[in-house]
C-alpha cells in the first residue's frame, strides 16, 4: 500500500500538505500555500520528482551509530475528501 498526501489547515488557517506512510507515520510537511489549487500543484512536482530524487548524504563522517527510532507522531482524525476541490483541467 502506497503513502497518502493529506491536505490540512494548520493552526494559523494556513493551507499545507504532509505526506503519511502507510503505518500512519507522518513523513514530511510543505510549506505553507495560498489556497488548496497551490498546494495540489506542489503535491504533483513532488510525485514527479519523489522517485528521481538523488539521495544527498550531508552527515559527519564519524556518525557510525544506526539513528534511534523514532516514535509515530499522535494524529488528529483527517476528514477525507474526493479531489472535487482541484479545478478542471485542459490539456
Amino acid at each position: 500500500m502506497a503513502g497518502s498526501f493529506e491536505v490540512f489547515m494548520d493552526a494559523e488557517s494556513q493551507v499545507r500538505f504532509r505526506l503519511v506512510a502507510p503505518n500512519g507515520v507522518v513523513l514530511a510537511v510543505s510549506e505553507k500555500f495560498a489556497d488548496k489549487r497551490h498546494a495540489a500543484a506542489a503535491i504533483k512536482d513532488v510525485r514527479e520528482c519523489a522517485g528521481t530524487g538523488l539521495i544527498q548524504d550531508l552527515c559527519p563522517k564519524s556518525t557510525s551509530e544506526p539513528a534511534p527510532k523514532q516514535r509515530p507522531l499522535a494524529r488528529r482524525a483527517v476528514v477525507r475528501r474526493p479531489y472535487s476541490f482541484l479545478p478542471a483541467r485542459t490539456v
